[in-house]
């Protein structure tokens, strides 16, 4: 009974074994197809063309409108002059206040 149990366990211990996978293959995602560690192909002269492109036309918007628009960024409304507030409009408590 003993021996009968043994080579099953060995039967077993040895299919466990072959099933092992290479540690270089970890997969980092799945997602948009098989990409493993370090293992991730060149992007075409296509893409690296279009996303210079895009980035371009992106930052040619932020800039024309940081130029033109500038009123979004710094606020549309004049600033209040400072020398014209009041001591109570700034919290300030009267000269006679004990």
């Amino acid at each position: 009974m003993i021996i009968s149990r043994g080579v099953r366990l060995l039967k077993n211990l040895s299919s466990v074994s072959k099933q092992r996978t290479p540690i270089n293959k970890m997969q980092v995602r799945n997602s948009g197809g098989e990409c493993f560690y370090r293992d991730v192909p060149d992007p075409s002269k296509l893409e690296v063309y279009a996303t210079h492109t895009l980035g371009g036309i992106m930052w040619w918007w932020i800039l024309w409108h940081f130029w033109h628009d500038w009123g979004h960024i710094v606020g549309e409304f004049p600033y209040p002059e400072s020398s014209e507030w009041t001591d109570q409009e700034l919290g300030i408590p009267p000269d006679d206040y004990d």
